[in-house]
C-alpha cells in the first residue's frame, strides 16, 4: 500500500502544518491502514518501506493511548 505522507517507518505524517489534525491523522491510520493484514508492505512517501505488523509493534504514535 502506498501511504504517502500519512504513515512512515516508526512515525506518522506531520500534523503541525495548516489544516493538519493529529486526531484525524490517527483516525485515518487506525481505520484505513491498521485494518490491513500485518504482512501488508507499506511504501511511504519518504524513507524506507515497512509493514503494517511492524508498525503496530514499533511505531510510538500507534500505541493504544495515542490511537
Amino acid at each position: 500500500v502506498f501511504s504517502g505522507d500519512t504513515l512512515f517507518a516508526a512515525s506518522i505524517g506531520r500534523t503541525d502544518l495548516p489544516g493538519g489534525s493529529e486526531i484525524v491523522e490517527l483516525r485515518s491510520i487506525r481505520e484505513q491502514l491498521l485494518t490491513l493484514p500485518d504482512d501488508t508492505v507499506v511504501r511511504p512517501g519518504h524513507g524506507p518501506r515497512t509493514t503494517i505488523g511492524k508498525e503496530k509493534l514499533i511505531n510510538p504514535y500507534l500505541r493504544d493511548d495515542n490511537c
